[in-house]
């Protein structure tokens, strides 16, 4: 099957890219992850405003329709953004339930919600935390995550993950790859060593090459999953996506590190937000073995 997005959708993801990267996302995340939420929640009206929660909210509640081409459309600019908030877990609740109040408000962008699977990111800030059933648990302790701005609380009752939010990590992880990949292609254009930028040499080219194709096998797996939402299929599609953009997002992550140094790891230096999350989401949603195990059980 070929697939192109039309011209609608790229205009869509096009518009909320440009929006992130006029609000200094990396600022943001900072200022997330040191527990100062007010300059998150301002992105997150500003991303309300450009009808991203609406696409994840029937019509009847306010929203435009569960589509799940353009929730992933929309995951991915908020990954390649590195965008701190429960915003996978929001859209994907919104899938679960049913009280018309909490989807209109969700669609206005009112709400924050999160979900245990099996631990709720940034349960601190949400309205409302459900389990991957829909109903509402309650958070408790703070645990440590491997990104600052990824704040995970443990619940009594979590565990398990829904396909849609799967579906809408996995795509966040290719925005998270190709960023990196972006920036790792400029910084070799311009770090010079034995007088030449050392994206002339052969070594870091295949390093660049390998994490450019593998993104390129994971992105079309990501919406080839949404295509088949709703089918039977899409259990099945969302563990190859999600399988796929863990590994495909990891394998960019290191090679920004070789590519950067020991720059690239450091607190100062913004790729080093993109690389915590990418390792922060590797296992979110499922790892690549449950996936994997997942698609060869549906063969």
């Amino acid at each position: 099957m070929k697939f192109v997005l039309s011209a609608e959708q790229r205009m869509f993801g096009e518009t909320l890219r440009k929006l992130l990267a006029e609000s200094g996302t990396p600022k943001v995340v900072r200022a997330w992850a040191a527990g100062d939420t007010a300059p998150g929640r301002a992105l997150w009206s500003s991303v309300a405003e450009a009808g991203v929660f609406a696409v994840a909210v029937p019509e009847p509640h306010g929203g435009a329709g569960l589509l799940p081409v353009e929730l992933a459309v929309a995951a991915e600019e908020l990954g390649r953004a590195a965008a701190p908030g429960p915003y996978v877990e929001t859209f994907a609740a919104a899938e679960l339930l049913g009280d018309p109040s909490w989807l209109s408000r969700i669609a206005e962008g009112d709400a924050i919600v999160s979900m245990a699977v099996p631990h709720a990111l940034d349960a601190d800030v949400a309205d409302l935390v459900v389990g991957p059933e829909g109903g509402e648990v309650r958070a408790g302790e703070h645990l440590a995550s491997l990104d600052p701005a990824r704040r995970l609380f443990r619940v009594e009752g979590g565990g398990g993950f829904t396909g849609l939010g799967a579906l809408l990590c996995a795509a966040q992880q290719v925005g998270l790859g190709l960023a990196l990949l972006d920036v790792s292609v400029e910084y070799a254009k311009t770090r010079q060593q034995f007088g030449r930028p050392i994206g002339e040499y052969q070594a870091i080219k295949h390093h660049l090459a390998s994490a450019m194709v593998e993104l390129e096998f994971a992105r079309p797996l990501v919406f080839g999953a949404a295509l088949s939402y709703g089918t039977p299929d899409f259990a099945r599609d969302v563990s190859a996506a999600k399988a796929a953009a863990s590994e495909a997002s990891y394998g960019a992550a290191k090679t920004a590190l070789q590519v950067h140094g020991a720059i690239g790891y450091t607190d100062e230096y913004d790729p080093s937000l993109w690389i915590r999350k990418v390792r922060a989401l590797y296992s979110a949603w499922g790892s690549p073995p449950e996936h994997r195990a997942r698609v060869m059980a549906a063969l």
